[in-house]
């Protein structure tokens, strides 16, 4: 009896969702058309990272890869100079490596069943669920941190939701309801629900078209909802960055192939925080000969469990030297992807240079 119950609760909320999506949906670029590598792409982009921010990404990504052959054949280089800033760069990677797939096993077509999408590098059960709703009309629901949300608010659950457990319970409870006559359009309204009405902070429940439906509105739970495990601190590590300059050359170096930021262009940086002398030492040891200290800046950058405090020496020195590569500032610009935790200081760099 619980149990129909809660269906008939969730039930009552498709085809008011449904109008309310049709009513008030953003106008977003890869919401113009229903191909997998349009939406393929953009879920991948927007997965911890803001809508705005992923706008102008997407569509520069397209232009320059138009299809999933494009992508598979890109150049790595490339590939990481057009997710230059968008960060967590392992999801560029495995985009081009699900798209090697899809045309290695599908030749070239994307593949319709969602165990066939959830089998590529990088997609989870969210993507999956979202581009097989989507893309191919079927029922499978995307369950993110904004439908665990609203799933949260609207039966009133105080568990903790951010659990393998509680995950399925509410994937269950969707797929029993998920309306065959318009999946994608259901997928959709519930992420645009969970951005744009049923936020984290100040819920808009005025605004919201399932608010009779909604359990903890009438219990005046919604503020408390959800529950999620506490936060682990994020582990703050002491770096010292190098913005090495010969002659208006840069010095850039690759980091290693495994763990943060991997295979990606750094500045050259060592751990800890060295004094400017410790850091003229430094730069002597990888072979260079320093002329001048121009300046030592500061910034904080902060990643999903690790917050890099940096301290970076700008030097000039004599001639290219060590086992570092240098690039003008025009090629930096162009063809090497830098990530933005060293842009900050590339920025200062360029501003002080301008007023000599």
């Amino acid at each position: 009896m619980v149990e129909k119950q809660r269906k008939n609760q969730l039930q009552a909320i498709v085809e008011p969702l449904l109008g309310w999506y049709a009513q008030n949906a953003r106008a977003l670029p890869w919401r113009q058309d229903r191909q997998p590598y349009h939406v393929w792409v953009s879920e991948i982009m927007l997965q911890q990272t803001r809508v705005e921010a992923v706008r102008g990404y997407y569509e520069r990504f397209l232009v320059s890869l138009p299809d999933i052959r494009a992508l598979a054949d890109c150049p790595e280089a490339r590939l990481m100079k057009l997710w230059e800033g968008l960060g967590y760069y392992r999801r560029a990677r495995n985009l081009q490596s699900a798209a090697q797939t899809v045309v290695t096993q599908y030749g070239g077509a994307f593949p319709e069943d969602y165990q066939s999408i959830r089998a590529l590098a990088g997609i989870g059960d969210y993507t999956a669920g979202a581009i097989a709703s989507i893309c191919f009309d079927q029922p499978t629901p995307a369950v993110d941190g904004n439908v665990l949300r609203i799933m949260a608010r609207l039966t009133n659950c105080h568990e903790v939701v951010d659990t393998p457990a509680c995950k399925r319970d509410f994937e269950a409870q969707l797929q029993a309801i998920y309306p065959s006559h318009a999946p994608g359009a259901f997928t959709q309204a519930l992420m645009e629900l969970g951005a744009c009405v049923c936020t984290p902070r100040s819920p808009q429940c005025s605004a919201c078209p399932v608010r009779d439906c909604c359990r903890a509105f009438a219990l005046g739970t919604q503020a408390a909802l959800p529950v999620r495990k506490a936060k682990k601190a994020r582990r703050v590590e002491m770096r010292t960055v190098f913005l090495l300059d010969a002659h208006g050359k840069l010095a850039l170096r690759k980091r290693p192939a495994e763990g943060l930021l991997a295979g990606m262009w750094e500045l050259p940086a060592a751990a800890g925080d060295l004094s400017a002398q410790a850091a003229l030492e430094q730069a002597r040891a990888w072979g260079l000969d320093p002329t001048a200290m121009e300046r030592t800046l500061h910034h904080v950058h902060v990643f999903t469990h690790i917050e890099w405090h940096m301290t970076c020496h700008v030097m000039r020195v004599a001639r290219e030297a060590g086992e570092l590569v240098w690039v003008t500032r025009e090629a930096l610009g162009e063809d090497y992807a830098l990530p933005s935790a060293f842009r900050p200081f590339l920025e200062d760099y360029a501003s002080l240079t301008a007023k000599q």
